[in-house]
This record gives C-alpha cells, structure tokens and sequence, in this order.
C-alpha cells in the first residue's frame, strides 16, 4: 500500500491499490475494471482520470444506453453512485 506519496505527472495503475495519504498531480489515472482502488486522505489535482479494459467496455456500454433512449436507466445509476438515490 503506497503511503505518503507524491505522484507528480505520472502514470498510476489503480486497479486493486489502496493509497493512504498520497499526493496526485497531473496524473493520468487508469482504472481497467479490477477490484476497485482503495484512496484515505489522498489530494488530486489536475488529474486526467481513464477507464480501460473491462471499465473501458462498462462506459461504452452506458453510452450506448444513452443513446438509445435509456437516459433514465444511466441517470439512475448516477445518483446511485453519488448516493442521491437514499
């Protein structure tokens, strides 16, 4: 587990890490649908945030719903993940 660290302008594999602390600036962040990153007490700033691999096949996906109509059904999933839905 990376812990007080600063990541400056790199490139940072997530899938299955967990972070405490750290620092990320003018990172590109990658995520490729593994086990889910783990962040306590970490700073982004200026991060450029990708979806790869199987992640990168789950955003294709919700915008194909999108644009076939299913707005509701991506808008529902939204405010799941940001805990709107309670």
């Amino acid at each position: 587990m990376p812990s007080d660290t600063i990541y400056n302008h790199e490139t940072v594999l997530l899938d299955g890490e967990m972070f405490d602390a750290c620092e990320f600036r003018d990172c590109r962040m990658i995520y490729a649908g593994g086990e889910p990153p783990t962040f306590s007490k970490c700073r982004f700033d200026g991060c450029d945030w990708r979806f790869d691999e199987a992640a990168g096949h789950t955003m294709a996906y919700l915008k194909t719903l999108w644009s076939v109509g299913q707005k509701a059904t991506v808008q529902g999933l939204i405010k799941e993940v940001t805990g709107v839905a309670r």
